[in-house]
């Protein structure tokens, strides 16, 4: 292009581009570049002179060519498909009149920060630098799929929207981002997909908004991030797809606000996570989905939980804060599943790793409970008098309990009619208490149970106690057994 061939706006931002000058056409730094539409002919600047002073503009020795525009009217589209420019681009503040075409193109640093266009088509898009994309205003889809950032990507405070809710507003499915991907306070009314996308850095999403109501708000199944992903006061508005990633640090989620009535408002199943933080959300309005996830400290206060939670196959080795185990088990009971014996296993190893052993038996005896409503009823019934008796062995004291009644029962029934001595000459003396204690201890011998033998239903009696003494002795030494392991 030739140097006559242009304005004078336009002369201006070819003459510093040889050595890097900031071009600044801006009246004021609070003006809006929404605006920008009835900027006059002193700062606009066609898209095609853009495109010739990146492709073949002028050199100047010892010196750093780099397009730094402010605060311009680019009229055109900015046409650069499959171009591979060295030098940094900045065309911050400016007024797009048509959304730049950048797929499959490759530049040292891209920044666009402030600026309002109809559309980002870049996907494949190769930054050997960062990107930066703060404070948009983007009216149509954000297409960055399949891009390459060696540096950071910025997108804090960006607003993007679209009035074609079919396709995703920003997509970022299968990028890769050398650093960071920086976007507190982003808005995005409609999908964001980050589908199979890898940040070596963390993703900050803190105060960022995703509406998009009955659909998902967030894709991002499969992403790998291999720091954390800061997501406090995030608001969404839709699902929450989090199915299959791979975040060894946070994914931190307080007091956020989750809501998607018509289904899952939270997806991390099959998802490895090194500390899921649902500290003190303002709600999550929908189901919580964590099934066959692996989480290695997970924060979660029991008031935290929604309504419908899908727990089957959740394997977490910490669980905080701690909290008495009612609470916790009145949780479990809410899974849509139904009961899910590997929930309550998961709950009392994680009582147990803090030493507390109460609350870990009180998950088992209401795992087993639990599990007598799937029964049939013989077994029901059955279930009832182990629970009645013995607390399904975790009650030990209860069968103590129950050994010293059926003592005294005994003691006294025999002690009013003592049985018969077998062989008179050689019996001891009759002692209703040992004979009892003879009967109902396995393993202990007083000598009175082999010398006296009832008759009648003092034998039906003795029996009974026979039998019961087995179980409620064997169920105590069991307790006692537990206790002493434990120590």
């Amino acid at each position: 292009m030739e140097i006559n061939e242009l304005t004078a706006a336009e002369r201006r931002v070819w003459e510093a581009f040889p050595d890097g000058t900031e071009v600044d056409f801006r009246q004021s730094p609070d003006e809006d570049p929404a605006d920008g539409a009835g900027w006059g002919p002193e700062r606009t600047v066609r898209a095609r002179v853009l495109r010739s002073l990146l492709l073949d503009g002028p050199a100047r020795a010892a010196e750093i060519p780099v397009l730094k525009l402010n605060g311009a009217r680019i009229t055109g589209k900015l046409d650069l498909k499959y171009a591979t420019i060295d030098h940094a681009v900045e065309l911050k503040h400016c007024h797009f009149a048509d959304g730049p075409a950048l797929y499959d193109f490759r530049v040292r640093q891209l920044n666009l920060r402030g600026s309002v266009m109809p559309g980002l088509h870049a996907a494949r898009l190769q930054v050997d630098g960062v990107l930066r994309l703060t404070g948009c205003r983007i009216t149509h889809q954000v297409r960055l799929g399949g891009s390459r950032i060696a540096g950071a990507l910025f997108l804090d405070e960006a607003h993007l929207t679209s009035s074609d809710l079919t396709e995703p507003v920003l997509q970022l499915n299968q990028v890769t981002i050398g650093d960071a991907l920086w976007a507190p306070g982003l808005r995005v009314e409609g999908e964001t997909r980050l589908e199979s996308a890898t940040v070596t850095g963390m993703v900050m999403l803190k105060n960022a908004h995703f509406h998009h109501p009955g659909a998902t708000a967030l894709q991002g199944r499969n992403l790998t991030v291999d720091s954390d992903v800061q997501a406090g006061c995030l608001v969404a508005h839709g699902m929450l797809n989090l199915r299959g990633a791979r975040i060894p640090g946070q994914l931190n989620l307080s007091y956020g606000r989750l809501s998607h009535s018509e289904g899952t408002a939270l997806r991390v199943s099959s998802a490895v996570i090194g500390e899921l933080w649902l500290r003190e959300p303002e709600g999550i309005e929908g189901a919580l989905n964590l099934r066959r996830a692996r989480i290695d400290a997970l924060h979660a206060a029991p008031e935290v939980w929604p309504e419908e939670l899908c727990l089957d196959s959740l394997t977490y080795t910490t669980l905080t804060p701690h909290a008495a185990a009612e609470r916790r088990l009145a949780v479990l009971e809410r899974d849509a599943d139904g009961y899910v014996p590997y929930a309550y296993e998961q709950l009392a190893a994680a009582y147990r790793r803090v030493g507390d052993e109460h609350a870990a038996r009180t998950v088992q005896l209401a795992k087993l409970r639990r599990h007598r409503g799937t029964l049939p009823w013989y077994g029901r019934v059955w279930g009832h008098v182990q629970d009645a008796t013995v607390g399904y062995g975790f009650r030990p004291l209860r069968a103590a309990g129950w050994l010293l009644s059926l003592l005294v029962v005994g003691a006294v029934a025999f002690g009013v009619h003592p049985p018969a001595a077998l062989k008179p000459a050689e019996a001891p003396p009759f002692n209703p208490v040992f004979y009892a204690l003879d009967l109902m201890l396995p393993v202990i011998s007083f000598g009175q149970e082999a010398a006296f033998a009832p008759r009648g239903w003092y034998q039906a009696l003795s029996y009974a106690l026979i039998l019961t003494g087995w179980i409620l002795a064997t169920t105590v030494l069991a307790g006692v057994t537990r206790a002493v392991s434990r120590q």
